[in-house]
């Protein structure tokens, strides 16, 4: 059964009216106000919370001129890939000379026509079947660098946060590994098939490649910079009941009787109703002075 708020009282099922039988306070309001001043402080304490992520964000975007470049060297590594990436050359008997510059666009024209049983075919081939895995290597490899250019994209929102300098370097790092691996592949594997086919087809890396792998490792050393030299976070001012939010949090944490921290709130109000007051006393005397300086000059 429940019980009186107030006095503790065990309501009865005949008890159907507001009021506490025993000491006639209304149970249903009883405490009303100090619920909603529970209720008012949970709010201002997540408000604290999230503002303090706000500010984080704000500052992994905008917080210093080394922040700024981060985003655009972040951005950069994407445009490289729409330059030669790769160079093949085709030439033999009944087959006129051919030049492919491989781009982005290129590959993506190429998986989406591409028959990967025959490629599964042609890496099982004993002549040509180790050149193919270094070329299936090489394009695995730059996608997953571009997969964790977009994952690093999204990742700087929480650059701020206790992980975020490790976060970003382990992804930048691993983003270099896989460009230089994929170059590394695409070498090997042009040079294995033109063994084979000496009079039949070459390749070479593109500029683009080069291109692409430098912005990362610039990419890469501009955020060990930022992690040695810090980013300064400019957190907003929050309050939870006339409180700043840092003491409100350390009175709770350390146990501090709800009472005892409500009448360091009531302190707090009065103090910051007393120092606006005073404020807006000082403005109104600022503005007469300046009105009786216009009029003692008009005369």
């Amino acid at each position: 059964m429940a019980t009186c708020p107030k006095c503790g009282y065990k309501l009865r099922l005949i008890d159907w009216r507001p009021d506490c039988p025993s000491c006639g306070v209304n149970i249903v309001y009883y405490g009303m106000e100090e619920r909603l001043l529970d209720d008012a402080d949970k709010a201002e304490a997540e408000h604290a919370h999230f503002q303090k992520r706000i500010d984080r964000l704000k500052a992994s975007f905008i917080g210093s001129k080394l922040t700024i470049l981060r985003i655009v060297l972040s951005l950069l590594p994407i445009a490289p890939l729409f330059l030669p990436l790769a160079i093949l050359n085709y030439n033999g008997p009944f087959i006129a000379e051919t030049t492919t510059k491989v781009t982005l666009l290129t590959l993506i024209d190429f998986f989406g026509s591409f028959n990967f049983d025959s490629l599964l075919t042609i890496i099982g081939s004993d002549i040509v079947g180790s050149a193919f895995i270094y070329f299936a290597l090489s394009l695995v490899l730059l996608a997953l660098s571009v997969v964790l250019i977009l994952v690093s994209l999204l990742c700087l929102t929480m650059a701020c946060g206790p992980k975020g300098n490790v976060r970003n370097i382990t992804f930048n790092s691993l983003m270099v590994v896989f460009a230089a691996a994929s170059i590394f592949c695409f070498h090997q594997f042009a040079g294995q098939i033109h063994e084979v086919f000496p009079d039949f087809i070459s390749g070479s890396v593109g500029f683009g490649a080069y291109i692409y792998l430098a912005l990362l490792v610039a990419l890469l050393a501009l955020n060990i910079i930022i992690a040695n030299k810090g980013i300064e976070v400019k957190y907003k001012q929050c309050y939870i009941g006339g409180l700043k939010a840092e003491e409100y949090f350390e009175l709770v944490e350390k146990g501090t009787e709800l009472s005892v921290i409500r009448e360091k709130m009531s302190a707090a109000l009065a103090e910051k109703a007393e120092a606006d007051a005073k404020a807006a006393a000082e403005k109104l005397a600022a503005e007469e002075a300046k009105k009786a300086e216009k009029a003692t000059a008009k005369k």
